[in-house]
C-alpha cells in the first residue's frame, strides 16, 4: 500500500488531491506535497464590498506564513468573490450547518477577526485557537480587541470624532492590527477565460469598438446608504456634457434595486449602455473588466474597479475618503462640508453632501483622467 500524505496543502480528504488526478502520480514520488505548518482562519462575514478590500491581507499573510493554509469564514453573498483565487485554501460558509462542526474540530495557529461584530467576535472567541488577532467576545457578551494593535480600530467605531480624524486607509489598519508590513498590496479578483468571453460577447453585441473609449457607472448604493448615492440630474448632466465633447461609450451598473434607475439613466442618449440589474456577482464583475475609466460611490463596485487596476473616480459623503486606498488609480471626489464623515443614515442638512458635489466637479476630473488615457 503507497503512503498517504494527508497533511498535504493539496489532500482535500474525501477525494483525490488533484494532482494525483491529473497525473496519477502518488505521495511518495510526489514533488509537490506541502505540508500544512500554518492554519489561518479569517472571519470577515459582510459587507460584500468589505470582505473584498480585505482580501489585500492576503499577499501579506502568505509572505509572513509560507505555506500557510487559509480557511476564509464569509457569507453565502460573498462566496464568488474568490473563484479563481488561489491564495485562499478554503471557503467556509456562515450558513451551512457544516460549518460549526468544522470549527469545532479544527485546532487552528492563527484567528484573525478584523471586524468587531458580536456575530464575527463571538465565532473567533469559540474557535480553537492559541493565537488570535483582532476581536473577540468576553464572558459578559461585549466585543473586546485581542491584542492592543486591534485598539485603534475598536475606539473608530466607537467613537466618531476618531473616524473623521483618522487618516489611515483601512488596508493600512488591517496590518496594523496584524502586525504585517504594508506595501500597498492590492484587491484580490481573477478572472477566467469563460468570464473573459462573456465580457467580449457584451462588447461585440452592443457594438461598443465603436466608441473611443468607455466609461463604466455605479449610480446606485445599498438602501442602508442612501446618502452614498448622487444626484440623478448630476449624472444626467454629466452624461451631457461627456457626449457633446468625446466619442465616449458609457456603461451603467448596478443591482436589482437600481434598475428602474438604469432604466431611465440609459434613456438620455443612445451612448449609454445598461448592462443589467439580473448579473450574477461574477457576470457582474465580468462586465466591468470592459470600462477604461468607473466612476462610483463608496460602493462595492469602489472594490471591484480597483481590484480591476480601472482609473477611478469615486464620489463621497458620508464615509471616509481617507480610509479607501487610492494606489494611485482613485481620485475623490468630495464637498468642502465640515461634517463629512459622518456615517449617518438620515440627514437634515439641505442640501446635503452628495447634492453639493457638481457634475462640473465631476467632468473636470474626468477630463484629467481622459487626458492620461490618450498619453
Amino acid at each position: 500500500m503507497p503512503n498517504l500524505k494527508s497533511d498535504c496543502i493539496h489532500f482535500p480528504g474525501d477525494r483525490p488531491c488533484e494532482p494525483h488526478k491529473k497525473t496519477g502520480i502518488i505521495c511518495d514520488d510526489c514533488n509537490l506535497y506541502k505540508p500544512v505548518k500554518n492554519k489561518i482562519l479569517i472571519i470577515k462575514l459582510d459587507a460584500i464590498g468589505d470582505v473584498l478590500r480585505t482580501t489585500s491581507i492576503l499577499p501579506s499573510l502568505h509572505s509572513q506564513f509560507p505555506n500557510a493554509y487559509i480557511s476564509w469564514l464569509t457569507k453565502e453573498n460573498a462566496k464568488d468573490l474568490f473563484k479563481n483565487n488561489t491564495l485562499v485554501n478554503e471557503i467556509l460558509i456562515y450558513e451551512k450547518p457544516f460549518t460549526i462542526y468544522y470549527l469545532n474540530s479544527v485546532k487552528f495557529d492563527l484567528v484573525i477577526n478584523l471586524d468587531p461584530s458580536p456575530v464575527s467576535s463571538a465565532i473567533a472567541s469559540s474557535a480553537n485557537s492559541n493565537k488570535k488577532i483582532g476581536f473577540g467576545m468576553n464572558e459578559l457578551g461585549k466585543v473586546q480587541p485581542f491584542n492592543a494593535e486591534a485598539e485603534e480600530w475598536f475606539k473608530m467605531g466607537a467613537f466618531d470624532f476618531l473616524k473623521k480624524q483618522n487618516t489611515k486607509t483601512y488596508q493600512q489598519i488591517i496590518h496594523e492590527i496584524c502586525s504585517l508590513k504594508y506595501d500597498k498590496s492590492e484587491i484580490i479578483i481573477n478572472t477566467n477565460a469563460d468570464e473573459a468571453g462573456f465580457a467580449k460577447k457584451f462588447f461585440e453585441r452592443n457594438d461598443l469598438g465603436r466608441f473611443d473609449f468607455l466609461i463604466g457607472v455605479n449610480p446606485g448604493a445599498s438602501d442602508r446608504w442612501e446618502y452614498k448615492k448622487w444626484r440623478r440630474e448630476g449624472y444626467i448632466e454629466l452624461f451631457e456634457k461627456i457626449n457633446s465633447e468625446f466619442n465616449c461609450g458609457i456603461l451603467l451598473y448596478g443591482g436589482n434595486e437600481e434598475s428602474d434607475l438604469l432604466n431611465e439613466l440609459s434613456s438620455v442618449n443612445k451612448n449609454i449602455i445598461n448592462t443589467g440589474s439580473n448579473n450574477s456577482l461574477r457576470e457582474f464583475i465580468s462586465l466591468m473588466t470592459l470600462p477604461d475609466i468607473f466612476i462610483t460611490g463608496d460602493t462595492l463596485a469602489l472594490h471591484i474597479a480597483t481590484a480591476l487596476k480601472k482609473e477611478i473616480l469615486c464620489l463621497f459623503g458620508p464615509t471616509s475618503f481617507n480610509e479607501i486606498e487610492d494606489y494611485g488609480i482613485i481620485d475623490k471626489i468630495y464637498p468642502d462640508m465640515d461634517c463629512l464623515v459622518c456615517y449617518k443614515m438620515k440627514c437634515d442638512f439641505k442640501p446635503n453632501c452628495m447634492e453639493m458635489i457638481t457634475s462640473d466637479m465631476v467632468y473636470s476630473r474626468l477630463k484629467n483622467k481622459i487626458k492620461k488615457l490618450n498619453k
